[in-house]
């Protein structure tokens, strides 16, 4: 392969995974700014959320398209196949992570109508942790960290414990004052979405691993007991 040609394709592989920390910035911004129209009852943020959301799914179908061509024309192999399937990957993880960041806005002005509830709190405290670890999984693309990418990895039960705890303090708190039942139900809707966020970045982690080490992680994800699959 000429020197010229070498060098396209790497420039080609470098602007894909640029194209890809772009969007997860986005996913990022997405989540956090859900979260906060939820806490902050900021109705106005809420609706950003939805609207912004359309330049997710835009980033990912240009992530389609470079990474199709890539295919077609350099046929990558080894490693540079690895950046180009990996990207892919991370790319379809991060779209359904800012349809999730959407949703929790959705839900955000509907709750944004009716009386505060104190366990807003609580969504918060679990809000912080998952945008972390998605914060943290998203460095470890953009370095190649597989020990940061497995560290979220073994962590995402501590997401889970936080869902599972939330979500029996929801219903007592529904069972104690049923006025609260659809304020509750949102906000358990809310913390199911978070913790699928986290779901999204170990999936992500799982590519980072891929990405690196050419193996894919042997042993199960660690999941925490959950109470109930279908919140």
């Amino acid at each position: 392969m000429a020197d010229h040609t070498v060098k396209a394709f790497t420039e080609e592989l470098d602007a894909l995974v640029q194209d890809v920390a772009r969007m997860g910035g986005l996913a990022e911004t997405a989540v956090n700014e859900g979260l906060l129209a939820v806490t902050r009852r900021d109705t106005a943020l809420a609706q950003a959320v939805i609207e912004r959301d359309a330049r997710i799914d835009a980033a990912q179908r240009e992530i389609e398209k470079r990474a199709i061509k890539l295919f077609a024309l350099r046929q990558p192999m080894a490693s540079d196949l690895r950046i180009v399937l990996t990207g892919w990957r991370i790319a379809g993880e991060l779209e359904r992570v800012g349809d999730l960041a959407k949703n929790i806005a959705k839900r955000a002005l509907i709750l944004n109508q009716a009386e505060p509830i104190q366990l807003t709190r609580s969504v918060e405290r679990m809000g912080k942790i998952t945008v972390q670890h998605l914060k943290q999984v998203l460095d470890a693309y953009a370095n190649r960290d597989v020990q940061a990418a497995l560290d979220v990895w073994f962590h995402d039960d501590n997401i889970d414990a936080h869902y599972n705890s939330l979500f029996r303090e929801l219903l007592t708190y529904m069972i104690e004052d049923p006025r609260t039942i659809s304020s509750c139900a949102h906000l358990l809707f809310i913390a199911k979405n978070i913790e699928r966020i986290g779901d999204h970045g170990t999936n992500i982690a799982e590519n980072v691993h891929f990405l690196v080490t050419g193996e894919e992680i042997a042993t199960q994800r660690p999941k925490a007991g959950a109470e109930s699959s279908d919140a």
